[in-house]
């Protein structure tokens, strides 16, 4: 099935809200575990990380209660999504360790502040061109650990529905539509592993680790 790209951005605000409200705490706690699985032994007791892609923040405000230790940007370039953001993170009492940044990721760099982690949940299938992700971890500061999780893109559109229904069934109309098509805007982890190649990033470790979902880690 050929990949077909989504709009980059969430910029509708009831877009934003009910993404903001919807149950995601099989998925989110499940990158924490695999992040902790894959790198957590690996990463310094206390220090800084940069979450891209952060949506409503709420995988950020996860990985501060998992990891009490760290300074995390959060990063996105939707303004209705980083609004959702600003009140889960008052309302988790972490605004003095999550710092919220509204950015396009193209506009972003790195360089300037060495990050211990970078994170991603769920960033590279919204992306047009994937290198902009990759060439921004190529040229970050120093050289941080990496954990990414994304979706993968099934094999055809039965796959699709098969997922949509097993996943997004009683999920408002909005994300039902979105997961699907998000499912389709996906990359495979053979797409990945060639993505990574002229970035200089041949290390990194593309793994499956269920029946949507792969992660890229270093």
């Amino acid at each position: 099935m050929q990949r077909i790209p989504e709009p980059e951005l969430m910029t509708d605000e009831a877009q934003a809200i009910a993404y903001a409200n919807a149950d995601f705490e099989e998925p989110h706690n499940h990158f924490i575990e695999l992040l902790k699985e894959s790198i957590g032994d690996q990463l310094p007791d206390s220090g800084t990380a940069m979450d891209l892609g952060c949506g409503a923040a709420d995988i950020s405000i996860r990985f501060a209660k998992a990891f009490p230790n760290y300074q995390i940007d959060a990063l996105d370039g939707a303004e209705a999504m980083l609004a959702e953001g600003v009140k889960a993170v008052n309302a988790s009492g972490s605004t003095q360790r999550i710092h919220l940044i509204e950015a396009y990721l193209q506009e972003t760099t790195l360089v300037n502040m060495e990050y211990d982690l970078i994170f991603s949940n769920s960033l590279l299938h919204h992306l047009h061109d994937p290198m902009l992700l990759w060439n921004a971890i190529k040229n970050a500061k120093g050289k941080p650990s990496v954990f990414i999780m994304d979706l993968m893109r099934p094999e055809n559109d039965d796959m699709v529905d098969t997922l949509a229904d097993k996943y997004a069934r009683n999920e408002p109309e909005v994300l039902q539509r979105d997961f699907h098509n998000s499912l389709k805007a996906a990359f495979t982890p053979e797409e990945v592993v060639l993505q990574l190649a002229p970035a200089g990033l041949e290390g990194f470790k593309v793994t499956v680790v269920s029946d949507r979902h792969m992660t890229i880690s270093r």
